[in-house]
């Protein structure tokens, strides 16, 4: 993958979590290529969904972070769900993304 190339995802909130995010459920991403790291600058770093959880943070998140990221990634009480597969059983935050993925994200924690 190149700097100008980007993978085409669609994203998904529930149980609340569309409200941080301009109040709307389903949104169709590009996500570009994360940057390379100095000693191998050469190399490309693949996007997994630590840099999309991130990209998410800094682009698509309106408001109250904290609910959403906690310690670098979702907090707890969020079910995460790659193409209608539990990401733990993906690799969690190290699965590496694909052209047209779907990723869900759940909040599981309601108030009462």
């Amino acid at each position: 993958m190149t700097d100008s190339q980007v993978l085409n995802l669609k994203v998904e909130f529930g149980g609340g979590l569309e409200l941080l995010f301009d109040k709307k459920r389903s949104h169709r991403v590009a996500l570009p290529s994360p940057p390379s790291s100095p000693p191998d600058a050469a190399k490309k770093t693949p996007a997994d969904i630590n840099f999309l959880i991130h990209w998410l943070k800094d682009n698509l998140l309106r408001e109250r972070a904290e609910l959403f990221i906690e310690n670098g990634t979702v907090r707890p009480g969020i079910l995460v769900l790659v193409n209608d597969t539990d990401w733990e059983l993906e690799g969690e935050g190290e699965y590496v993304l694909q052209e047209g993925d779907e990723i869900v994200f759940i909040s599981t924690l309601h108030g009462g």
